[in-house]
């Protein structure tokens, strides 16, 4: 039980440096909001920062570390509105005891891309659960929404479950979008994680040829089948390009989605896919992946999309959940109280999860 000015807090001081902590509950200035966490997803983001991986934490070549610590990891976070400074009610359009959610990148506002409206890209690129002091994250009892943040109101429709994967089914949704898929287009995705498999509850609603799901694990695979996978391959049992190939004519297929964060996935990939195709990659990688980057241009001529957080997604995301055409069941495994993160986040290494929450202890 901590005091009514403490909260207890997940912090990051380093690549394997995890504390639980209390701390200071914020206290929201000028169109902040103070926001009672509902439950946070561990992302396998957060899982590769939390062991240290280099696009995080930099590297030998000079490369700066992007994480600002100490910090309090968690962007897959939603909540209550409990707290609200000067204006804020009115500036994000809330009331208290409203559920809301806020996209996980707090845009600077002034950057060319934001000025653009592409403010995914933001230049500063400040991230909820990143940066410290800027961007706080929600592994934790309580959290600010600074006044740039982008925050979306939840029905009480929604299940705490659902509330909480909307933050993943946006970022799934802006990649199958990325993928411009068409009515004739055989579409792979590679990696059923919790990522890939609401990538195919999105991509089953753009009604493609045929949807076809590659991972090693069989119980994702089925659990795939029941999204709308037309096919499920599993590359550690039978030879995933060959039998796309085959089904394609020797072609390969029109659209691939890597999502595997493996750089396996990369490569099988680029010999999967046929020439003229649209390679659209996701994942958050641990460390680099290289290839004969002649396939891209002289031998096949593909176009290379990458797909980065979930821009205008969110109200998209919110809609399907309540009118039931995505879900967060069969993908919300576990559930952990705050104090018991090791065990969640080791729970969330395993391959006997796919998504993990972080709960508050007094939820």
């Amino acid at each position: 039980m901590t005091a009514n000015n403490e909260m207890l807090a997940l912090i990051n001081h380093g690549p394997k440096d995890y504390r639980l902590e209390t701390v200071a509950r914020p206290k929201p200035k000028a169109n902040e909001l103070l926001i009672s966490i509902g439950a946070c997803g561990i992302c396998a983001g957060d899982d590769k920062c939390h062991a240290g991986a280099q696009m995080f934490w930099g590297g030998p070549e000079g490369i700066d570390p992007w994480v600002k610590t100490p910090v309090v990891p968690g962007h897959e976070f939603f909540g209550t509105v409990v707290e609200a400074g000067e204006g804020a009610l009115e500036h994000f359009e809330v009331k208290l005891g409203d559920r809301v959610i806020a996209e996980q990148i707090v845009p600077c506002g002034k950057c060319r891309f934001c000025k653009s409206g592409k403010y995914w890209m933001c230049e500063v690129h400040n991230i909820f659960g990143f940066q410290n002091t800027v961007a706080e994250g929600g592994m934790s009892e309580y959290m600010l929404f600074p006044p740039t943040s982008l925050v979306h109101k939840i029905p009480d429709s929604l299940s705490a479950e659902d509330a909480a994967i909307i933050e993943p089914l946006a970022c799934a949704i802006h990649t199958v979008n990325r993928g411009d898929i068409g009515l004739e287009d055989v579409v792979v995705i590679a990696g059923a994680g919790p990522l890939g498999l609401f990538m195919v509850q999105v991509a089953h609603l753009k009604t493609p040829k045929k949807l076809i799901v590659v991972d090693p694990v069989d119980e994702r695979l089925e659990l795939a089948k029941t999204y709308g996978a037309d096919m499920v391959i599993n590359p550690a049992k039978e030879d995933a390009i060959a039998k796309v190939k085959a089904l394609t004519g020797g072609y390969g297929c029109d659209v691939y989605i890597e999502a595997t964060g493996n750089p396996v996935g990369v490569t099988q990939g680029l010999e999967m896919i046929r020439k003229l195709g649209r390679f659209v990659e996701f994942s958050v990688f641990g460390k680099e992946t290289t290839t004969d980057w002649s396939v891209v241009g002289d031998r096949k001529e593909l176009d290379i999309r990458g797909a980065h957080l979930s821009p205008y997604t969110y109200p998209v995301a919110i809609d399907l959940l309540e009118r039931g055409l995505a879900t967060s069941k069969g993908i919300v495994t576990h559930s952990y109280k705050l104090s018991d993160w090791k065990a969640g986040f080791e729970c969330a290494h395993s391959v006997e999860s796919i998504k993990v929450l972080l709960v508050p202890d007094e939820k």
